[in-house]
């Protein structure tokens, strides 16, 4: 089981997650709505995983990640994504993002990509 931290500009899409992770038995530590939010409570939370929108207002999801992989070396995150942002799901990647799920969000694939992650 893991502590999350969930990160999604779309409160209908932090629903969707936060229930697919309950059913899967890891505990939802907190919500953002925004990349700034984002590492603001990763620093007060220090959750075990991050999902991580790429798409946000104010600090996207890179920038965020960027953030705080430069502050927390050992943070596991996972980027979420809808169809056609290869490119930044590549810079997230190369900047330290573990793996990346796609919207919409199929449950088996969420719980198998934090299984990897958490491994």
């Amino acid at each position: 089981m893991a502590r999350v931290l969930v990160v999604d500009d779309a409160k209908f899409m932090r629903i969707t997650l936060a229930n697919i992770l309950r059913e899967a038995e890891h505990e939802v530590a907190g919500e953002a709505e925004n990349g700034a939010e984002a590492v603001a409570l990763y620093r007060e939370l220090q959750p075990e995983l991050v999902t991580m929108d790429i798409t946000m207002p104010e600090k996207n999801g890179v920038e965020a990640l960027k953030e705080i992989k430069s502050e927390f070396p050992q943070a596991k995150i996972i980027m979420c994504s809808a169809m056609g942002q290869q490119k930044m799901v590549v810079e997230a990647i190369e900047a330290g993002a573990k793996d990346f799920i796609v919207k919409p969000f199929d449950k088996s694939r969420v719980v198998e990509a934090i299984q990897r992650v958490m491994g």
